[in-house]
């Protein structure tokens, strides 16, 4: 397993969506990924995004690619850029996604421990929102991303089970009617602190995400070629096995804080 902390933040990633639709950032959000500017800038030959897609898997770390790369090959081969971040401290569910969707550290977005209030600043989603964009958030309601984005003038689409998230993100897909759409994917943490981030059962869900990402990908590549979309696989922290084969997160710890983002750009490739 790594020992290294990887360099980048993922602080970067909120402006660098926003960059990728044309938009300003949230007020307290860090600057953009270089990576990923100049990454979007050749890919869309200095156009913008009209879409935005991103698969938000839990807790798959950084060390689990290293580990089988093979499970990720189908991620991979839909993605251009890896990029490689740290999450914050705690390395706990929504401390993380509420820094990846204001790219404020925990300290101004306000969620410090393993807790799920409404973010009360300025979000990407009120970004979006300024700026004229239709976004959706699917998630499970319980959940950190179902819960802390709450109270916005958009939509949330809340399931009972990981497998419907992905169904209603593929029927929200077909309809082409939001600019940003978000899905969250909470199968793998949730086996994972059962049985170990190594577990067949674990390995299985991990699986699940890829090829659900994979599915949006190529659904996106079908459907949306009218439009320049811009697509990741971005997950909020990592993990580590703990005593009597189960799994957990939340330590300063490489396992926990490293994690690895893809990222791809599809230009539209219809008039």
């Amino acid at each position: 397993m790594p020992t290294e902390i990887n360099p980048n933040s993922l602080e970067s990633i909120c402006a660098s969506l926003a960059y990728a639709l044309g938009i300003e950032p949230p007020a307290h959000a860090a600057a953009p990924s270089p990576e990923l500017v100049a990454y979007i800038d050749e890919a869309f030959g200095g156009k913008k995004a009209d879409r935005l897609v991103m698969y938000n898997p839990d807790a798959v770390a950084h060390w689990l690619y290293e580990k089988y790369p093979g499970l990720f090959a189908e991620a991979v081969s839909h993605a251009d850029v890896q990029l490689p971040l740290h999450c914050m401290m705690p390395s706990v569910t929504p401390v993380n996604f509420g820094t990846m969707y204001t790219g404020a550290a925990p300290a101004v977005h306000g969620i410090q421990k393993y807790a799920k209030p409404v973010i009360r600043i300025d979000t990407f989603f009120d970004a979006l929102l300024r700026a004229g964009k239709k976004p959706v958030i699917l998630a499970v309601p319980t959940c950190s991303m179902g819960m802390i984005f709450r109270e916005r003038e958009m939509d949330y689409v809340l399931c009972k089970t990981w497998d419907e998230v992905n169904a209603k993100a593929a029927k929200i897909l077909v309809e082409d009617q939001y600019d940003v759409v978000i899905i969250y994917n909470g199968n793998y943490d949730s086996r994972m602190h059962k049985t170990g981030p190594e577990s067949i059962e674990s390995l299985g869900e991990l699986r699940h995400n890829v090829r659900a990402f994979a599915m949006f990908s190529e659904m996106v590549k079908e459907l949306w070629g009218h439009h320049n979309t811009f697509m990741g696989f971005a997950m909020d922290h990592g993990c580590h096995e703990i005593d009597g084969g189960a799994g957990a997160h939340g330590l300063d710890m490489s396992e926990d804080i490293n994690i690895l983002h893809m990222y791809k750009a599809y230009p539209a490739t219809e008039v």
